[in-house]
């Protein structure tokens, strides 16, 4: 047999299409090429294929060897290649036997000596061969962080002997079984927090309803320490909430650690992070801070320091909870899905408003400052909030507020009945929607009026209040949106209004 076809998977966003890995040996001066649209890495794989061949103690066919990665119109990258094309190579030279490929797919970069290396997005890979009835083999450590899909069937090896004696029948492996994991949350207790009720109260209701948070107050008030406990208090992730997330991760450069299944992730970029950090792109689109937050906390500290072009291209994915990468070869789309918290200080010097250290800014740069941040993005905001410096009194006498398991007790039963009566979160409600779900007393709806022509609100404006009116209601458990609630919402949207 001088043919042999192995089924592999390339990465194409948070998809991972087929790939078939088609090996030719023909009769002519020896000779090793690659074809279908392969990038430096692949073709670098002749090098290490030919190199773990020998190691392996196989013998690697002296002919013409062609290597067709179909579909040719998709681009290939990485070394997850290396697998396929030498088990294609040692079946189309009669050296493994071929009668159990068509049942498996394989993925892995090898070492010269024969080992098998980890690869980037096993988990999106072993989700889209188990869709189609195939068991996926993989090197042990990305089949650790694949083995997080429960129905998947995995096989993992260490070398390409145990690949080889594996479909030889010398060898016998049973499908790879993870160690279950208890993900214990790591996150700090908000009971550590001293004072700062008002801004306690948004972050349950965003916790509560999924709603965007920004953070204004001086240096040292506990702006952080705010946004740090926030995925604490959200309420437990779905399976399918955790696959995903999963599945992004182990698209990323640093891959997905097991210890953080089911946890919500939380990202902090640092304000010098450029578009493309944020949310994602490269020659080979791969996913930035807003897809791996996805289901999680996006954490903006110091908003006004980022670069302006950089909080813009926050505008689409906050809206439609997707970002969309086109480049002149290739398109990615990544979900992002995410809950924005963002930070700055009152002022550039950081002490407007506060208790005992004076503001040295003018009112012009003040301005100047708070403008570095759109009035489009700041109305995609939803909740506005002060977070003031404490009096000497509350910081050393002061007593602590609720622990994070008594507020996420809240937030949990705030969720359920979204679940109920809409089956997603209040932030996701859409215009229609919430004229469905968000049904609102009579001297409520006059309020909202009232405020609209008085403030000159946008129709965004207006549909967050709703949407916040509508999260305050279900934490106090009532059926309908009361005028109470909805001055609750303005309040807590009133600190930058003026801009947005």
């Amino acid at each position: 047999m001088s043919l042999a076809v192995i089924t592999s998977r390339a990465l194409a966003g948070i998809d991972a299409p087929k790939v078939s890995v088609e090996v030719h040996l023909a009769n002519g001066l020896p000779a090793f090429t690659i074809v279908g649209l392969p990038d430096t890495e692949v073709k670098e794989s002749r090098e290490r294929v030919r190199a773990a061949i020998l190691t392996s103690g196989f013998e690697f066919p002296a002919r013409r060897i062609t290597v067709n990665l179909a579909p040719a119109d998709l681009p290939k990258d990485s070394g997850r290649f290396d697998l396929p094309i030498a088990i294609g190579l040692l079946v189309a030279s009669g050296q493994v036997r071929s009668d159990q490929l068509e049942h498996f797919e394989f993925a892995g970069e090898l070492a010269l000596t024969g080992l098998i290396r980890p690869i980037r997005g096993a988990l999106a890979m072993v989700c889209q061969a188990q869709a189609v009835g195939h068991a996926f083999v993989l090197p042990t450590d990305s089949a650790l962080e694949a083995s997080v899909f429960s129905h998947a069937r995995i096989y993992a090896v260490t070398s390409l002997v145990e690949v080889c004696g594996f479909l030889n029948g010398l060898i016998e492996l049973s499908t790879f079984q993870a160690q279950s994991v208890t993900c214990l949350s790591p996150y700090p207790d908000l009971f550590d927090v001293k004072g700062q009720r008002s801004a306690r109260r948004a972050l349950e209701i965003a916790a509560a309803g999924n709603h965007s948070l920004l953070l204004l107050g001086p240096p040292g008030t506990g702006k952080s320490m705010l946004a740090a406990r926030l995925p604490g208090i959200l309420p437990p992730m779905t399976e399918a909430e955790a696959l995903e997330c999963a599945a992004l991760a182990s698209l990323g450069s640093q891959g997905f650690l097991l210890e953080n299944w089911q946890k919500r992730p939380y990202r902090a970029p640092h304000h010098t992070a450029s578009a493309a950090a944020l949310v994602g792109g490269g020659s080979d689109p791969r996913p930035g801070e807003v897809s791996l937050a996805h289901h999680g906390v996006l954490f903006l500290d110091e908003l006004p320091e980022f670069d302006r072009r950089v909080l813009e291209v926050l505008r689409e994915p906050l809206e439609s909870g997707v970002i969309h990468i086109s480049r002149a070869a290739r398109q990615a789309s990544f979900p992002a899905r995410f809950q924005l918290i963002a930070a700055m200080n009152p002022c550039p010097c950081g002490y407007l408003g506060h208790a005992s250290a004076r503001c040295c800014c003018t009112t012009e740069q003040i301005n100047r400052y708070r403008g570095r941040v759109s009035g489009p993005l700041l109305d995609r905001i939803d909740l506005h909030i002060e977070v003031p410096s404490l009096l000497a009194e509350e910081l050393v006498d002061g007593e602590q507020g609720e622990s994070t398991a008594q507020v996420r007790d809240r937030v949990v039963q705030a969720y359920q009945r979204q679940m109920q009566r809409q089956a997603k979160v209040n932030a996701a409600l859409s215009g229609t929607e919430l004229d469905t779900y968000c049904q609102a007393e009579p001297d409520a709806l006059a309020l909202l009026r009232q405020t609209i022509d008085k403030l000159g609100l946008s129709a965004r404006s207006y549909h967050r209040i709703l949407r916040v009116s509508r999260t305050i209601a279900d934490l106090e458990s009532a059926p309908n949106v009361q005028r109470v609630h909805v001055l609750q919402a303005i309040q807590l949207r009133r600190v930058m209004m003026g801009k947005s």
